[in-house]
C-alpha cells in the first residue's frame, strides 16, 4: 500500500484518483496541495526527474505585503504564499525602471529573490504534507474523458483532471485551440556583487519586452524578453548577448524558456477538464509575474474541485471566483502591455523623454497593474 504523499511508482501503482494535476511547478503544487487538504486523493504527474529543475525563469517575487497592495482582493495571503527562509537568497526594498538612457525611475518595491529550484521543492512538500501523491519522470502523452495516458503505456482515471504543465500543456494542447502571445526570455545567473535593487530595462535593447537584472545572494539573474515581430530580424540571443555582456562576473548557468503574455484565455473549464497557471495564461502581460499568480489560481482551482466533487458544485465556479479576485488586476495589465507595446516601439530617444519625474507615477501604475490615469 503507497502511503498518502509518496511518490508513486512501481508496478503496484493506484491508477484510480478524485483528480489528476498534470504538471507540479507552482500552479500545480498549489492546486494539489488544496484537494488534497479538502480530503481528496490526488496525483500530480510531473515529466521532471526533480520538480523546479532546470531552471525557468527570472526567481523573483514580491513579499506577501506587496502581494497586498497588487491584488487586494486576494484573501490569506500568508496562508497561500508560504516561502521559506532557505529559499530566499535576497530581500530587497527598491526597484528601478530603466530607459535606454540608463537614467532610472527608482520606486520602493518590497520584493524576494528566491532560489527558484528550493521554492519549487517546498512546494512538493507541502502539496505532500497534505496528503498529494507525485509521479515524476512520466511524460503525458494524452487525455480524453477521465483518462490519461502516458508515453510508457501506463494509464490513469480520475474524476478531474487539471492542466498545469506550463504553455505547452498536454491538456491544454489537446482540447483547447486559444491562442496566446508567447515571449521568448533567455538569461544567465552571473556571480558578483549586483548590490540589491531590481531593474528593469525598456527599449532597443529588448523590443516589445524588457531586460532585467535581479540581484541575488552572490550573484544575479540576468536576462532578456522580447516580442520577435518587433526584434527586425535579429535573434533573442543577440539581444541576451548584449544585455547580459553590460555586467561582469563568472556566468554559472543558462537557460531559456518563454512567458505567456496575453493574459488569460476566455475559459479555463471545459467538462471535468481544468487549466491553471501558465497554461491558462496566468501571467501578468505588464510585469511578466508568473509565480505568485499561478500560485492564486491554484488555489482557486482546489477549491473549486473539493467543492464540485463534495457537493457537485460547478466547476465554473473557479472562473468566477477568478474574476472576483484578479480580474481588475488582469484586466489593468492587458491594458497596460497593449499600451506598452506601442509605447516601446518608439525610438529609444523618445522612450528617454517619456521616462522622467512627471511620469513617474504613472510608469508605475503601467507596471503594477492599476488603471494608468487615476480613472475608476
Amino acid at each position: 500500500m503507497v502511503e498518502r504523499g509518496e511518490s508513486t511508482q512501481g508496478e503496484s501503482e493506484r491508477t484510480d484518483w478524485d483528480v489528476i494535476v498534470i504538471g507540479g511547478g507552482p500552479a500545480g503544487s498549489t492546486a494539489a496541495r488544496y484537494v488534497a487538504e479538502g480530503g481528496r486523493d490526488v496525483l500530480v504527474i510531473d515529466g521532471r526527474e526533480s520538480i523546479g529543475s532546470p531552471l525557468q525563469c527570472g526567481e523573483l517575487v514580491p513579499t506577501n505585503d506587496e502581494m497586498r497592495r497588487l491584488c487586494p482582493d486576494v484573501p490569506d495571503l500568508d496562508d497561500l504564499l508560504q516561502t521559506p527562509e532557505r529559499a530566499i537568497s535576497l530581500r530587497m526594498s527598491e526597484m528601478h525602471l530603466v530607459p535606454p538612457s540608463g537614467k532610472p525611475l527608482r520606486y520602493p518595491f518590497e520584493g524576494l529573490m528566491l532560489n527558484r529550484v528550493a521554492h519549487d521543492e517546498w512546494l512538493v512538500e507541502l502539496a505532500k504534507s497534505k496528503g498529494a501523491e507525485y509521479l515524476t519522470s512520466a511524460r503525458v502523452e494524452s487525455v480524453e474523458g477521465e483518462r490519461v495516458v502516458l508515453r510508457d503505456g501506463r494509464e490513469f482515471s480520475a474524476r478531474v483532471i487539471v492542466g498545469a504543465g506550463g504553455h505547452n500543456d498536454p491538456l491544454r494542447r489537446s482540447h483547447w485551440n486559444e491562442s496566446s502571445l508567447k515571449i521568448p526570455v533567455k538569461f544567465v545567473l552571473m556571480n558578483g556583487d549586483f548590490g540589491d535593487a531590481v531593474e528593469l530595462h525598456f527599449g532597443g535593447m529588448a523590443p516589445g519586452g524588457y531586460a532585467w537584472m535581479f540581484p541575488k545572494s552572490g550573484g544575479a539573474n540576468i536576462g532578456v524578453g522580447i516580442q520577435n515581430k518587433f526584434a527586425k530580424g535579429r535573434s533573442l540571443n543577440l539581444f541576451t548577448e548584449d544585455f547580459v555582456g553590460r555586467y561582469s562576473g563568472e556566468i554559472t548557468f543558462t537557460g531559456a524558456g518563454s512567458l505567456p503574455m496575453s493574459g488569460t484565455i476566455d475559459s479555463f473549464v471545459k467538462g471535468n477538464h481544468l487549466l491553471v497557471g501558465d497554461a491558462a495564461g496566468m501571467v501578468l502581460p505588464s510585469n511578466g509575474a508568473g509565480i505568485t499568480i499561478a500560485m492564486i489560481g491554484g488555489r482557486i482551482a482546489g477549491k473549486a474541485i473539493v467543492a464540485h466533487l463534495d457537493s457537485g458544485a460547478s466547476l465554473h465556479e473557479y472562473e468566477a471566483e477568478w474574476k472576483r479576485q484578479m480580474g481588475a488586476v488582469m484586466r489593468n495589465s492587458k491594458r497596460s502591455f497593449r499600451i506598452g507595446s506601442w509605447i516601446m516601439r518608439l525610438p529609444d530617444w523618445v522612450l528617454n523623454l517619456a521616462f522622467n519625474p512627471l511620469t513617474k507615477p504613472f510608469v508605475w501604475r503601467f507596471v503594477t497593474c492599476r488603471k494608468p490615469f487615476f480613472i475608476y
